[in-house]
């Protein structure tokens, strides 16, 4: 992308936020991306398959078994964390870290073997399911195939003259992209996977890391592969969005949930991100929302630990709002107890678990009120209430499709007036009551409560 059409995108950023509505509708960006989006994601969920910790064996072939289970809970797509061989120079614990990659081309032994997981593909796209993959192009391991035959691919520390660690992570060692040859590598290797195993996309661990055209460039290729390719950007940048990814990471809007939990914000601060978050991006770009990954899980605690009583209500938000929403692996059994990172530590499974039967029904929610599909369609309006510290409201309408969500982020009982719904007649999730809502409607909301009307 070259400077001039850069500085008009921020340009066009900046006059979008400056341009917001007094109304309260989230005021959508002028960006158009360029990337079509596959048919089949407009009201998908994505589920975050962490292989090692999944199942007693850690294998693809253990993995398997749980696919029918996953169908029926609603997932559409499944994201594996790395499937390739780890490092062993400089590797962190006994296991290593599934993001210091030996062999961009081969399997991780621990899971099995390539057609151990192309049947977990084959598998999982016979029940309706996709597949992508976790890619790490900014780095490889400090013993990697690569680096062994190419050490000219690397960039180099000037003190050590050893290949350059990126921020704090000793195992691996940074990719060099102004090297032609390393961009055509990995390509090729990004090209294996769709047509060896026959894999839906990519998630790119630290986008940004890697140049924006670099990653323009392999999805015009890889396209001529698979049209409806999805690759999902783990991270937060709008240059991603134009020509290249489908969906970003949410982190800003996760990390207003943690802080709006813990009692550091305050809702301003989400009502702030809904007016000015989401102008910076592509308006037909998608946002990717959770309360857990494994980053999260794994270092900064549980979605009970970081949001303790607002646990539910920030998972119903996180599907509500415009953007598509991720699970992690073992969520949907209440699964408590941080995962380690680089040994062997299974998930306990628990059988008929309440949140088994939360998410289903959340998902179901989502499936069935188009409304709440991707690319954001129709309008997203804040709806004014008496007790704006205590309480968020909005509303998404689309032609005649309505959703109401109404949240009370307080520890007590709340009697609330909501002003501005479209009157009419809503179906209340989760409960066969039927109400009729008006403008100065009064709800009453249980402590960490919500309601979440329909129609």
């Amino acid at each position: 992308m070259n400077r001039m059409r850069r500085d008009l995108l921020i340009l066009v950023s900046i006059i979008s936020i400056i341009a917001i509505s007094c109304t309260g509708i989230r005021n959508k960006s002028e960006i158009v991306s360029t990337v079509i989006h596959p048919e089949w994601v407009k009201n998908a969920v994505i589920y975050e398959v962490n292989v090692r910790q999944f199942t007693p064996e850690g294998t693809f072939g253990a993995f398997e078994h749980h696919l029918p289970r996953l169908k029926d809970l609603g997932i559409d797509i499944l994201w594996f964390m790395p499937i390739h061989p780890i490092g062993e120079v400089d590797r962190k614990g006994e296991l290593g870290s599934y993001y210091s990659i030996k062999d961009y081309k081969a399997i991780n032994p621990e899971f099995g073997n390539l057609d151990d997981f192309k049947r977990v593909v084959e598998s999982a796209h016979s029940l309706g399911m996709k597949v992508i993959i976790d890619w790490v192009a900014n780095h490889t391991s400090r013993d990697a195939v690569w680096l062994n035959k190419n050490p000219e691919w690397y960039i180099m520390d000037t003190l050590t003259n050893t290949p350059l660690a990126p921020f704090d992570w000793s195992d691996v060692a940074k990719l060099d992209f102004s090297n032609s040859e390393v961009r055509e590598a990995m390509l090729d290797a990004m090209k294996y996977w769709i047509t060896e195993a026959n894999i839906d996309g990519f998630r790119c661990d630290v986008a940004s890391e890697v140049p924006v055209d670099f990653w323009e460039y392999a999805v015009y290729e890889l396209k001529k592969i698979n049209s409806e390719l999805f690759m999902l950007a783990e991270a937060e940048s709008p240059d991603l969005q134009i020509n290249a990814f489908n969906m970003y990471y949410g982190w800003h809007f996760h990390h207003i949930k943690n802080k709006i939990a813990l009692g550091e914000y305050g809702l301003d601060s989400l009502r702030s991100y809904m007016k000015r978050g989401y102008s910076r991006f592509p308006s037909n770009t998608i946002p990717m929302f959770f309360t857990s990954n494994h980053d999260e899980n794994s270092w900064n605690g549980t979605e009970f630990d970081r949001l303790g009583h607002h646990t539910e209500q920030m998972a119903v938000l996180t599907f509500l709002m415009p953007g598509m929403p991720l699970l992690y692996n073992g969520q949907e059994s209440g699964f408590n107890r941080m995962l380690e990172f680089f040994v062997k530590d299974s998930i306990d499974w628990i059988e008929n678990s309440e949140y088994t039967t939360f998410y289903k029904n959340l998902i179901s929610f989502k499936k069935s009120n188009p409304v709440l599909d991707v690319p954001s369609i129709g309008s997203f309006m804040e709806l004014k209430n008496n007790k704006e510290d205590l309480v968020y409201s909005f509303q998404r309408v689309y032609k005649k499709s309505s959703v109401v969500a109404i949240f009370n982020f307080s520890g007590s009982e709340t009697d609330v007036t909501i002003e501005g719904v479209a009157e009419g007649e809503y179906s209340q999730m989760n409960s066969d009551e039927v109400r009729y809502l008006r403008s100065k409607s009064s709800i009453t909301l249980p402590p960490y409560g919500y309601l979440v009307f329909y129609k």
